[in-house]
């Protein structure tokens, strides 16, 4: 199986450890909280990120985290972005983009407050 068609858990992990984060839960689900804050992460396939499923764009659960980050493959950022901000969502997200070669490198999108 290709690498981009499996969720980018282990990279949503190492991204926000690196930022300070204490990151809980398994599979592409996650709960990142550091201080005051806790962001709900969603790690995404590319399929996941190019269909956009209405579980993301209707907030999921009604867990009330008010800050969502969605994690995905760096070719399938701009089509995400367009879906999420074609919707009034109840919670301030952004979307983190990672590079499928193994390096480090990722783009962070801030969408919309509303």
């Amino acid at each position: 199986m290709a690498q981009a068609s499996m969720p980018p858990v282990q990279e949503a992990r190492s991204i926000f450890g690196r930022l300070g984060y204490t990151v809980s839960g398994d599979g592409p689900q996650l709960l990142a909280e550091h201080k005051w804050r806790t962001v709900q992460v969603t790690a995404l396939s590319s399929r996941e990120a190019s269909e956009c499923r209405p579980l993301l764009t209707d907030g999921g659960d009604d867990a009330g985290y008010r800050l969502r980050c969605f994690v995905t493959w760096d070719e399938h950022i701009e089509t995400l972005t367009e879906r999420l901000r074609g919707v009034d969502l109840p919670y301030e997200w952004a979307i983190i983009g990672v590079s499928n070669g193994g390096t480090d490198d990722y783009e962070v999108i801030r969408g919309a407050n509303t």
